[in-house]
This record gives C-alpha cells, structure tokens and sequence, in this order.
C-alpha cells in the first residue's frame, strides 16, 4: 500500500494492461503452424512424420523459455520484449524467404533451428506480460490470467482470418505477418508495461469492472472473427471492410485507461473550481503511518529492551523463514519440484496440452485426409473456440473460488472429460465431426491453459512465478514430440501411400483413428489426476477464499470510516 495514491498511476497500470492484451493478440504464432506446413512439406519433400518434427522443433522452442523464466527476475519488461520480437523477426523471416522462394530451402536442421527460435519469441513475450500483469493485479489471477489466455487464443483467429482476407490465404504473406505484426506490437509495449502498485482492497470492485469491459470487448471480437469465418467466400471489398472493422475492435480494451483519465481529469477540474486552495495539489494524500502494512511491521525485530514475548515471537518468525515453505507460499523452482503436487500439475497438464496441441499442428493433415480442401476455417474455430475456453474459465473459476472455495483443478479435470468425448467423436469420423471436434478441443485447451496459469502461482507464490511457469510449459514440446512428432507421425506414415516427388500422403478416417483412442485415454489420465490435486488443495483454496473475503471485509470498513 503506497503513501501516495495516483490516478496517473492507476491509469498507466491500466494502459499497460491493454498494451499486454495487444502483445497477447500476436503472440499466439506458435499455433498458426497448420497455415503454411502443407507448403513447407511440398517445397521440402519431407514425409509426415519429417513435418511433424519440424513442428516439435517450434514448440522446442518453448523449453528455451527457461531463459525467459530466468531473465524475469533480473530484466526489466521492456528488454523481454526486445528479445522476443527480434528472435521472432529472424525465426519466421527465414521461414518466409524459403516459403516465398526466395532463397532454396535449407537443410532440415537450418529450418528446425529458425522454427525453434520463432516458437521460442513467444515465450519472452509471454512471460514479460504474465509476470509483470500477475503481480500488478494480485487479487485478481483468474480474470486476469482468463483474459490474457483468451487473447492468445484469438491470436491464431486474428492473423488467420486477417491473412485470408488481405492476401487471400497465401503462405508467404502469412510468415510475413508473422515476423513483422509481433515485432511493431512489442514495440509499443515496451513503453508502457511495467510493474506498479498492486491496488487497495476497496479498489478491487471497479478492477472487476474494468476486466468486465476488456472481456465484452473480447466476446464481441470472438463473434465477429466466427461470423466472418462462418460467412464462407467474401470479395475484396468486404474484406478490406472486415479488416478495418477488426483493427477498430482491436483497440476497444483501450476505452478503460481512457475512462480513468477522463474521471481522474474530471475530478480534477471539480476540486479546482470548488476550492482554489487545493488546486495545486490534486493527488489525495494518506496519513504515512497507513503506508506500514502490518506485515511490514512484523518483519522489523523487536528493538533493545521490548518485551521477551515479542522477541519469541520474532525469533519464532525467524526460523520460520529458515523452514521449508508450505503450499501458498513462495516456492523456490527446487522446492517445487520437490512436492508431490507440482508433478501432478505437470503430468496432468501434458495430457491435456500435449493432445491438444497435436490437433492444432495436425490439423492442415487431419482436414485433408477427411477430404477438406480448405482447412483454415478449422485453425481460426480452434483458435475462437479456445478464446472461449480461456476467458470464460478464468471468469468462472474465480468466481467459484470466492463463493465456495471451489479448486481450479477441478475445472481442469472437466476440460479433460470433455476432451475425451470431442476425440471419440473425431475417430468416430462423423459427418461434421471434424468442425465438433476442432470446437471441443479448442475449448477444452483454453480451459487448460487459463486455469493452469493461477493455480501455479496459488500453489507456489509469485516471487519465481516467472520460472515455474516456464518449467510447466516444458510440457508443449514435450506433448508435441511424444504426441504429435512419435504418435501421429508414424501412425500416418503407416497408413500413407509414397508419392512420385517425394514425401506421402494419406486419405480417410483410418489416417488419424488410433491417434484419437490412444489420445483420448490420455486425457481420462489426466482427469484423475486433476481431480487427485483438486482433493489435496481443498484447503489451500478455503484459506484462499477467507483471505479473499477477510480483505473485501477490511477494505468496506475503512471506506466507512473515511465517510
């Protein structure tokens, strides 16, 4: 709690939540690979399963995030960013120049290296806006890690929709945007993102209207990116038209930092006019002693000569310090690893994230085999229906937890049940269960996502948030290679027919059948242990809750007071 309380700081909070909101717009280019793997694979003459491990060398490229992770509590916001957006310019640069046969294509193990660093670009970005916004809202993980997951999600919606309509689905001009969106974006970020003051208690109300302003802005974006998708062929007019209207809907989130200028400004010009004196002076003032928390006060020792029951208590604290850290507490990455609980997250975590991103890099190949010639429309409803996922969950859970101390895993292990039933749909390969399919993954992912993202930094603390998150997402290139890149991989090469260029190819439903069973027992696994984490965090979560309410209990009565 600060001396000084500023709505000039409020509001640059706030802008530099709608500064994180548009880097998460453009950082979801690690799952746009579908888009233009069909051309990489014809121009390279490579075999499924040769594609596929191009793919898992892009999601290597989150294991490098470790780095990220390290860097977060050393570099300031501004320099991830600089890292990120450069990485990302050089990795799907190359890819464009060989896509759009400017240069031969490299040898394979030149491509995995750029595919690795454009994969990679996203977690610095990623990390410099989860860290930094994790820690500037502290009292509200959900909504915020909800709305973050959301925006990526439309990521994959937005460039592929924007692509299509611009450039009419061409490959190259897709790596283009790829390389060129992100590093502008960035760019702008840097100078407005950045840790402040977390908020008073009594401010925690109209946070959660301002979220509730930033998540309409994102439904009405997510509707706009399906009715267009659903719409079918557009002419050039229209779609010029459409990506006009996006770009305006784009900068709707920035209506909030716009408001809190205007009332700050407002409230401003009504103390001048009423009382000159004050004028000079329109920042409100507190009395310093309320800038000493009690925890504050706790941690200085006791002076010479005070009470030997004091001092106890000190010494009590001290060894405290000195102990292991219970769960809720700042963890370490050494003492996370060394509880049972962050191994189930792990776990439970792989069979979800792994599966669904097997989808999402399949997809061109999975749409093929079923006989679609146009599979984008598949990309961008994963991509819309996993914002839906990310932005309700986040929402939800937060709600769930305040009211009843519901667990976050527990929605966890619904996303995995439903995942389940949207693979046994796919390998049933129903008329339409390609489009049932592609909508229950992709919100099913975004659960996962979203409430992973607060239930770490519950269970672990926010002190090394940055690095635990980065381990967790080991799992992408972890569950692509051993889902997409071994299983997929070699069970479509199996089933495939060499073609006279090089390469193969494969058609019908058996092409991808065993990939969905075995992936759907993977995520009845994963439900297990969801629900195993949910039962020994019960208690944790209740304490959750009580601090909740003890704080909104606490900030209503000195805003009683003050009136």
């Amino acid at each position: 709690m600060g001396v000084l309380v500023s709505p000039v700081t409020e509001m640059g909070k706030w802008l530099g939540f709608v500064a994180a909101v548009w880097v998460q717009c453009i950082s979801g280019n690690n799952y746009t690979f579908s888009n233009y793997s069909d051309a990489l694979k014809s121009l390279m003459g490579l075999t499924q399963l040769e594609l596929n491990n191009l793919s898992v060398a892009k999601d290597v490229g989150k294991a490098f995030g470790l780095l990220a992770g390290f860097a977060s509590d050393r570099l300031p916001t501004s320099v991830l960013f600089l890292i990120g957006s450069l990485e990302g310019l050089i990795g799907y640069g190359a890819q464009w120049l060989v896509v759009r046969q400017s240069i031969p294509p490299l040898p394979y193990w030149q491509m995995c290296v750029f595919l690795c660093m454009g994969g990679n670009s996203s977690t610095w970005m990623n990390t410099a806006v989860l860290v930094t916004c994790m820690r500037n809202f502290r009292r509200n993980r959900g909504p915020v890690s909800g709305i973050l997951k959301g925006y990526v999600g439309l990521s994959t919606a937005i460039f592929t929709d924007l692509c299509s309509a611009l450039f009419t689905d061409d490959p190259a001009s897709f790596l283009l945007m790829l390389a060129i969106v992100p590093a502008g974006v960035c760019a702008i970020a840097m100078f407005f993102l950045r840790e402040t003051p977390s908020s008073k208690p009594a401010a925690e109300e109209s946070e959660n209207r301002y979220f509730g302003w930033i998540n309409t802005a994102a439904v009405i974006i997510a509707v706009y990116l399906l009715v267009y998708d659903l719409a079918g062929d557009q002419g050039l007019i229209v779609s010029r038209i459409f990506s006009a209207g996006l770009l305006i809907l784009l900068s709707g989130p920035a209506v909030v930092p716009a408001y809190i200028w205007f009332k700050a400004r407002s409230a401003a010009l009504l103390v001048a006019n009423s009382d000159p004196e004050v004028a000079s002076g329109s920042q409100i003032r507190q009395p310093l002693l309320a800038s000493a928390t009690t925890e504050e006060i706790n941690k200085s020792p006791p002076a010479a000569g005070k009470d030997n029951g004091v001092r106890d208590k000190w010494e009590e604290a001290d060894l405290q310090v000195r102990r292991l850290p219970e769960i809720g507490e700042d963890h370490t990455i050494v003492e996370a690893m060394r509880r049972m609980e962050f191994w189930v997250l792990f776990v439970s975590f792989l069979c979800g994230v792994g599966t669904g991103l097997t989808v999402m890099n399949n997809m061109g190949q999975m749409g093929l085999a079923m006989g679609y010639t146009d599979v984008s429309i598949f990309v961008s409803m994963t991509s819309i229906w996993g914002f839906f996922g990310r932005i309700v969950s986040g929402s939800i859970s937060e709600h769930f937890l305040k009211t009843s101390a519901t667990p976050r895993p527990v929605w966890n292990a619904a996303s995995q049940i439903l995942m389940a039933v949207g693979y046994s749909v796919m390998a049933a390969a129903l008329p339409g269960s390609l489009y049932i399919g592609s909508i229950v993954v992709g919100i099913c992912y975004g659960v996962r996502i979203a409430v992973t993202v607060p239930t770490a930094s519950e269970l672990f603390g926010l002190k090394y948030y940055g690095l635990i998150y980065n381990v967790l997402i080991l799992n992408l290139p972890l569950g692509s290679f051993l889902f997409s890149g071994l299983l997929a991989g070699l069970i479509y090469d199996a089933e495939a027919t060499n073609t006279p260029g090089g390469g193969n190819t494969c058609a019908g439903a058996h092409c991808y059948r065993l990939v969905f069973v075995i992936m759907a027992f993977a995520c009845l696994v994963g439900f297990g242990l969801d629900m195993l984490l949910a039962m020994r965090m019960r208690s944790v979560y209740v304490k959750i809750r009580a601090s909740k309410k003890s704080r909104k209990s606490g900030g209503r009565q000195q805003q009683g007071s003050r009136s």
